[in-house]
């Protein structure tokens, strides 16, 4: 089973305040790059794995899905989503992705955000995924960088000119990854780039579209935090078909 850091009392008060949770998809600045990789959505049945409070399904819903499912780990996030959520056509469930099992080719598109680097087993998880879209299906996500998450102790650094400067170490190291966030621990698996695309290959999906997050200048411009965001990707966005 994976491991339940958003049930933890301190890590869910903690992650429940950043601006992602409090302002929806316009709190999260990746989100522009993501909506511009999704495939039409009228009449698609979809399903929104790790789908936190359910923004991303209620807005699916509201632009032309057919159906949406959202499954995630989290009693928290769950009851928060069920809460917020009045559309029948919208359901929700606890489900751990280590283990998952989809009906075959029950959907049209399956997306995720930021949740596949807690899942271990990922080969499993992509080859689920492909028997459960229809030929032609989708998949788009985001997961944190390998480059963001490779290092041991991953941290902002100052090189000998004072700019700031991102560790990476063990890139191709792969496996388990703990830091911490909110609570001590919180575990993830970090996989290379190379890792990830090739067992989407082996999955039976063509790859239609790779980003790597950077803000805009006008998105620096209305928050100047996010300037940092320059200095190394921290978000790998992938959209793949089902051949």
């Amino acid at each position: 089973m994976a491991q339940n850091i958003y049930d933890d009392p301190d890590f869910f008060a903690g992650y429940s305040q950043l601006p992602r949770h409090v302002h929806g998809l316009a709190g999260a600045p990746e989100w522009p790059a993501i909506k511009a990789m999704l495939p039409d959505l009228a009449g698609r049945r979809v399903v929104d794995l790790g789908c936190g409070f359910g923004w991303a399904s209620r807005w699916m819903r509201e632009n032309g899905a057919a159906s949406v499912l959202g499954l995630d780990l989290s009693r928290n996030m769950i009851d928060r989503a069920i809460a917020d959520t009045h559309d029948e056509a919208i359901s929700y469930r606890i489900a751990d992705l280590e283990t998952l099992e989809l009906p075959p080719a029950a959907f049209d598109l399956v997306y995720s955000a930021l949740t596949f680097h807690y899942v271990q087993d990922f080969a499993r998880l992509a080859r689920m995924i492909g028997d459960a879209l229809v030929p032609g299906g989708e998949l788009v996500f985001t997961i944190e960088h390998p480059i963001f998450m490779a290092a041991a102790r991953p941290g902002w650094m100052q090189d000998h000119d004072g700019r700031k400067t991102w560790p990476v170490n063990g890139y191709s190291v792969e496996g388990e990854r703990r830091t911490d966030w909110f609570a001590s621990g919180v575990l993830k698996y970090h996989r290379t780039i190379a890792t990830t695309v090739n067992t989407l290959i082996e999955a039976g999906f063509r790859l239609r579209r790779i980003g790597e997050f950077a803000p805009t200048q006008e998105q620096i411009f209305q928050n100047g935090g996010l300037a940092e965001e320059l200095e190394r990707p921290m978000m790998l966005l992938v959209a793949a078909v089902k051949d």
